[in-house]
């Protein structure tokens, strides 16, 4: 009887480490998820019952039911599991999501866990084999007593009838804790699933608040500020023609005058062009990219080729592909070291596709830096309107950056071949003049 409860205090103390482990894993998930360091209180708590029962089980006697490898082998698994959760929590507190990507990506975890699981699996066979066998050996031990001592036969009965109760009754509580485990599981996935989808939609309304309030502040500089410089240049000219002409430094500070004034309505236009481009809704996106691709050839002196196509999409789809350009550019001047870069526009019937290609240095994708944040709102953009982004790279081969966007409403077969032939394909290169207008050349 003494060996029977100490195998079912084994038994407990096994499940009690199962259960506290993946306590411990759904908290760890749930910070790397979220960053929410509340996740870390289940997460401690969990560590610390593990703590506890592992020194529980040092002090009841397995040797009289397992090998010593096979609860080695327990011990190492839950180890191994243990480490591996202390480093995704500590790369996510030190902010480093792509060591805690690639190694949630490489089903690490899941497999450690499941060898874990498949070893207290073992060990809880076992010890219901050893059970077994000492159940057998009690009632074969009653089968063999002498008729006289039935009395302690009805005792040891009544003992044993006592002990199975107890037995059914931990049974029947750990299968109840092992539902609520999985319930409060499942019920913490759905959290961090509608959690990351709330956050999703945030950011989405974030950066669409913050289009709007460039297109406001864009308004205002064109509408107040752009009135009082040309109310100011207006005076300076009326003043300048009435001065005498025997005083000359007045007309030459008239004169600075005006072309400051002239450098600040430059300015003024620079700003809303850069907080809004005017093109966009004036001239359309094909003409916005060869006014955006030219005046980057203009200020870094790296040729661009650009090859586009005339697309019908609505104004946020077009912003999307416009702003996904103008943020591939700005990084392929700050860091890629390209000799020549290339924008294509394509128009297909469910979607448009625009790739950015240079010669530079080039990255590894998937070890990205802390501060790629122009990489990270640009995969977010696309992403939010439906898209994909897609980043080819890697050391000394130079970068592909190819966003898909869909369109609303299919187009015809014929429209597109018709938009095809009206491609407009253009090579702006420091020194040479580009065209005037947004078109393609004839």
């Amino acid at each position: 009887m003494g060996e029977i409860q100490n195998a079912h205090q084994v038994r407990w103390t096994i499940n009690s480490l199962v259960r506290a482990l993946s306590e411990a894993e759904s908290g760890q998930r749930g910070f790397i998820l979220t960053g929410d360091r509340r996740y870390l209180e289940p997460y401690d708590s969990a560590l610390a019952d593990i703590t506890r029962l592992r020194r529980m089980l040092d002090t009841q006697h397995t040797s009289a039911l397992f090998d010593t490898d096979r609860i080695m082998s327990f011990r190492g698994f839950m180890s191994q599991k243990m480490a591996e959760m202390a480093l995704t929590v500590r790369m996510r507190e030190d902010n480093r999501p792509e060591v805690v990507d690639f190694v949630v990506s490489s089903n690490v975890g899941l497999e450690q866990m499941a060898a874990f699981r498949a070893q207290s699996d073992a060990l809880l066979a076992q010890s219901e084999t050893f059970i077994e066998q000492k159940r057998l050996e009690l009632r074969n031990l009653l089968n063999v007593s002498r008729f006289g001592m039935a009395l302690g036969v009805f005792a040891a009965l009544v003992a044993f009838f006592l002990h199975v109760r107890q037995t059914r009754a931990l049974h029947r509580e750990s299968e109840a804790h092992q539902r609520a485990l999985e319930a409060e599981r499942d019920a913490l996935e759905s959290q961090v699933r509608e959690r990351t989808k709330r956050l999703g939609e945030l950011a989405t309304h974030l950066q669409q608040a913050v289009e709007d309030e460039r297109a406001h502040l864009a308004r205002e500089l064109h509408d107040e500020l752009g009135a009082l410089l040309t109310a100011a240049k207006l005076d300076v000219a009326r003043l300048k023609s009435r001065l005498p002409k025997d005083t000359p430094e007045f007309g030459e500070r008239l004169q600075h005058l005006t072309e400051t004034l002239n450098q600040g309505i430059a300015l003024k236009r620079r700003i809303i062009e850069d907080l809004r481009p005017s093109s966009l809704s004036n001239l359309g996106l094909v003409a916005s990219l060869e006014i955006l691709s030219r005046e980057f050839s203009e200020r870094s002196g790296i040729p661009v080729e650009t090859a586009l196509e005339p697309v019908d999409l609505d104004p946020a789809a077009e912003l999307t592909i416009y702003r996904t350009v103008q943020e591939a550019l700005t990084n392929i001047g700050k860091y890629a070291e390209a000799r020549s870069i290339r924008v294509s526009l394509k128009n297909y019937v469910y979607h448009a596709e625009v790739s950015i290609v240079d010669d530079g240095r080039g990255f590894d994708p998937s070890v990205l830096p802390q501060s790629s944040h122009g990489l990270v709102g640009m995969r977010h953009r696309v992403e939010g309107g439906g898209g994909r982004l897609d980043i080819n790279s890697g050391s000394g081969r130079g970068t592909r950056i190819t966003g898909t966007v869909p369109r609303h409403q299919a187009r015809v077969q014929s429209e597109l071949a018709s938009a095809s032939g009206a491609m407009s394909a253009n090579s702006y290169a420091p020194g040479i003049k580009p065209p005037t207008s947004g078109s393609a050349p004839g």
